[in-house]
């Protein structure tokens, strides 16, 4: 079977010579001196299958794989990383960031047509899948069990990591589907023109990311986070055009998990423009109780986001919190926040 093969890779040799056997086994191969090099070459080609160094002067193979997961043309094509460190530090990164799979240099012939032939097979199995899937869904009349299927596809798509701190996407980024937070917490924030960090939400297990960057056809409106290690699922964004235009009940469910979005974004401006600081802090303290799974162990926030949460100064939220705890209302310890009072904190007072 002739497929087309893209090398990575800064090492002439390693190059030349990875590119010759793959040529001998009867494959199409394209190749790339650098990071940047291959991000054109892989949005022109979009060959078959990625093969990529990792440290390589212009862009990393981190940076060659973040840029190509940002176009849905590219984001699926089956990638592996050739690196000369068997750090596991470095391939835990790797494997973290959506790469399919990874070589250790040196490597032999039968290793590397192995790994090929390996990513590639789980491809045409994941393809023959959701061509069976989109089959099915052309033939369905408007049932009204779209949540049910998006279930179905979620368990069938392949999960990414994202490690605490690492950004999901920015705003401004084209949108390219759905996120589904699978395990972990995620922010979305966005910038002020002065800088400041300004989160609009926070995002927990079967809660949903880039609705209406879906639904309007749009880019990303805010920048995405991970608060700590997550996982998460991301559903095409043309998988998801032939849901919603065959189970109208999925439809629903989306625009109604929009408008709740805006309501609390409406509700948010208005406690940042009218409120005290008293208030704004009490009231972000309930908005992330009332997002969390489970209370009994607190709730674990940084002073600089449950500012950026409030829309009030990091010194404030310090000196405020420290009143709160003193009245009996809270326990801190570090980061992590302990209601003692939420009847008092949901009557605090403006």
């Amino acid at each position: 079977m002739n497929i087309k093969i893209l090398i990575i890779e800064d090492n002439c040799d390693i190059r030349e010579s990875v590119a010759e056997i793959l040529e001998l086994a009867g494959h199409t191969v394209y190749v790339a001196g650098n990071g940047k090099e291959g991000v054109e070459q892989a949005r022109i080609q979009l060959p078959d299958i990625i093969l990529c160094d990792i440290m390589m002067p212009e862009l990393d193979g981190y940076g060659v794989l973040h840029l190509l997961g940002k176009v849905p043309q590219t984001a699926h094509i089956p990638f592996i990383f050739l690196t000369a460190k068997a750090d596991r530090v470095d391939l835990r990164k790797a494997m973290e960031m959506g790469a399919d799979d990874y070589l250790t240099k040196p490597f032999d012939d039968v290793e590397l047509l192995n790994a090929i032939e390996s990513r590639l097979k789980k491809r045409d199995q994941q393809k023959e899948f959701y061509s069976k899937t989109l089959d099915q869904l052309g033939h369905l009349v408007a049932r009204n069990n779209g949540l049910a299927e998006l279930q179905r596809i979620i368990r069938e798509r392949k999960t990414r990591h994202f490690k605490k701190n690492q950004v999901i996407y920015y705003e401004g980024d084209k949108g390219n589907g759905l996120y589904i937070v699978l395990e972990g917490k995620i922010k979305t924030s966005k910038l002020a023109e002065d800088g400041r960090e300004l989160i609009t939400a926070m995002h927990t297990a079967d809660q949903y990311l880039g609705i209406h960057a879906l639904l309007a056809d749009d880019a990303y409106a805010e920048t995405a986070t991970a608060l700590e290690d997550s996982q998460l699922c991301l559903i095409p964004k043309e998988q998801l055009e032939q849901l919603l235009s065959v189970y109208p009940d999925l439809a629903r469910q989306f625009i109604k998990l929009l408008a709740d979005q805006i309501r609390e974004n409406e509700d948010q401006l208005l406690q940042m423009a009218y409120h005290s600081v008293r208030k704004k802090l009490a009231e972000a303290i309930l908005r992330l109780q009332r997002q969390s799974v489970s209370t009994d162990a607190g709730l674990k926030i940084s002073r600089e986001d449950l500012a950026a949460l409030a829309g009030i100064a990091t010194e404030t939220v310090s000196r405020t919190l420290s009143d709160f705890r003193s009245e009996g209302l809270i326990d801190k310890n570090g980061n992590l926040i302990t209601i003692l009072d939420l009847k008092r904190l949901e009557r605090m007072k403006n």
